[in-house]
């Protein structure tokens, strides 16, 4: 059936009553009704969510979801200890939330404060990926105008971008600034290069490092050792069966989330909510199952459109990035559990309405129909409402933005292109849990029905050993360099017994401009060049 004539008898006004999702306690609202399924889709796909529905039924209950690891997956667990396979994994949830608000309640009285000084002020946040993204998303949508602790973030190992965050911060603030190194197994390239770039940075401002820090990681970890060795201020646990990108509402999200003044409690309390609501087994009843059922419908099964993500909400512009790892990483995946050649994945992009009215919405509804987009809708303008002027009679700023939402979302449906809408009444702690926990469940509903692993990343993993068997390159580079000798690159390849010499270019292009070796000759031509130590 061309989907242009889907539900032709019905107005678009039916429709929506139709499919409309409402959770009367949380004030959501999930309307796929602007995706043009039809009713034989539907039926055709009902029956397969009752095995969706009992698959994530036993792994709530500790199956073993990730073969690779053979770890099981729990996040849900965070929000409801009581679901925990065990009475140790129980304890150990409650243990831990209560040790991050004693910890929190200690930094904000100044019962723990840095020497020589009354309290802590600020957070530097050391992490990448899931340790990173989510603590950035909830920051931007949850912190105040005068957070209890301000933050910072450093999320990468470009040492120009930590340069930038040190010196806004500045020097002299380091004294009164709690560091949080967030690492599962304390290796990841990353999060190490950043603790060490901080701790460098401390040294050289006279600091001792250890009366500033604190680690979440795993138990056992390279890093829980060494905060131990060093006496830290403390350390939370990261387990095993917690992924990066559904860490959130772990201490890896909620320590420094306490830390600024954010209700953690009210986020737990809106996942909780959620996760009921999620696991009710009817496709027509569940609102992630919904979510599930139109990026199946759009793409095929197979990922073909790609899923663009439109807040109307500034507090929520990092939500497309938060997303991106959630879904990219869970569901881009070569091959299914059956071990066949898949390429699934569903692709995510976004930033914010109404911005995006004068960006990328020009080419969503005239350019390549290549995507379905989904617009988070929040109904309470503001906080502050007397604060306000009227822009024109009964018209104020939040109603412009609402219109602009409503607009676009019949202007792309107009012209041939599907959306969901995700409604919020408001921005709060309970809202943002139940929206994690939202697309965390249908990211797993999703895995199941296209059959593939959404908790491990194996290219990801691949991506660090590629990593790794460069800088071994490099370092075997640098030690045939400094035995002074002038060679070709064609010779210093052969040297270190390097058949790829692209490679071996590209590592002496970046040592060269950052003035570790000297290249001659015509960069143009990089066979051709000669190399050398450089004299710093």
């Amino acid at each position: 059936m061309d989907k242009a004539q889907i539900d032709s008898t019905k107005t678009t006004w039916q429709r929506y009553q139709e499919w409309l999702y409402y959770h009367s306690e949380l004030g959501f609202y999930v309307d796929i009704s602007r995706m043009r399924f039809d009713d034989q889709f539907v039926a055709a796909i009902e029956p397969r969510f009752e095995q969706v529905f009992a698959q994530m039924q036993e792994l709530e209950a500790g199956a073993i979801a990730n073969p690779d690891e053979q770890r099981m997956v729990g996040h849900y667990w965070l929000r409801a200890p009581e679901l925990a396979p065990s009475g140790e994994l129980r304890t150990d949830i409650i243990d831990t939330l209560s040790q991050i608000e004693t910890f929190s309640a200690q930094i904000h009285s100044g019962a723990i404060k840095p020497p020589n000084h009354a309290q802590f002020s600020q957070i530097i946040s050391v992490g990448i990926g899931g340790s990173a993204l989510g603590p950035q998303f909830v920051s931007q949508a949850l912190a105040s105008a005068n957070p209890r602790l301000g933050i910072s973030f450093i999320d990468n190992t470009d040492p120009d971008g930590i340069d930038l965050v040190l010196a806004q911060l500045g020097s002299d603030r380091f004294a009164q600034t709690l560091v949080i190194i967030t690492s599962k197994s304390g290796s990841t390239p990353e999060a190490a290069n950043g603790m060490k770039e901080v701790k460098f940075a401390y040294e050289q401002a006279g600091l001792d490092f250890s009366k500033y820090a604190v680690a979440v990681t795993g138990r056992g970890s390279s890093l829980e050792k060494l905060a131990q060795a060093e006496g830290w201020l403390a350390v939370f646990p990261m387990r095993d069966w917690v992924g990066g990108r559904t860490s959130e509402l772990s201490a890896v999200g909620l320590l420094p989330a306490a830390l600024q003044g954010i209700d953690i409690r009210a986020m737990l309390i809106g996942a909780k909510i959620m996760d009921s609501a999620t696991r009710v087994p009817s496709l027509r009843q569940n609102p992630a199952a919904l979510l599930t059922m139109a990026w199946y419908f759009s793409g095929n099964g197979r990922g073909e459109k790609d899923m663009v993500i439109l807040p109307y909400k500034d507090r929520l512009m990092l939500f497309s990035r938060y997303l991106q790892q959630l879904v990219m990483e869970s569901l881009g995946k070569e091959r299914d559990l059956a071990g066949n050649v898949v390429h699934q994945g569903i692709a995510v992009y976004g930033n914010k309405g109404s911005t995006d009215q004068h960006a990328y919405v020009q080419q969503l509804r005239e350019g390549v129909p290549n995507f379905f987009a989904t617009f988070i809708e929040v109904l309470q303008d503001t906080q502050t409402p007397t604060l306000h002027p009227e822009l024109e009679p009964g018209i104020f700023a939040g109603d412009y933005l609402s219109g602009l939402w409503q607009g676009t979302r019949q202007a792309l449906y107009d012209n041939g292109r599907d959306s969901i809408t995700v409604t919020l009444p408001k921005v709060t702690g309970q809202e943002i849990g139940a929206l994690i926990a939202l697309y965390e469940r249908a990211v797993g509903f999703y895995g199941f029905l296209v059959n593939v692993n959404a908790y491990h990343q194996p290219g990801v993993e691949a991506g660090k050993k590629a990593a790794t068997q460069v800088l071994n390159l490099q370092s075997k580079l640098i030690q045939v360099i400094a035995m002074g000798q002038t060679l070709r690159l064609d010779q210093l390849a052969e040297q270190v017994g390097e058949a790829n010499q692209e490679t071996v270019y590209h590592i002496l292009r970046h040592l060269h401009a950052n003035q570790r070796v000297k290249l001659e000759g015509n960069l143009a031509k990089p066979s051709s060049l000669l190399v050398s130590l450089a004299s710093l």
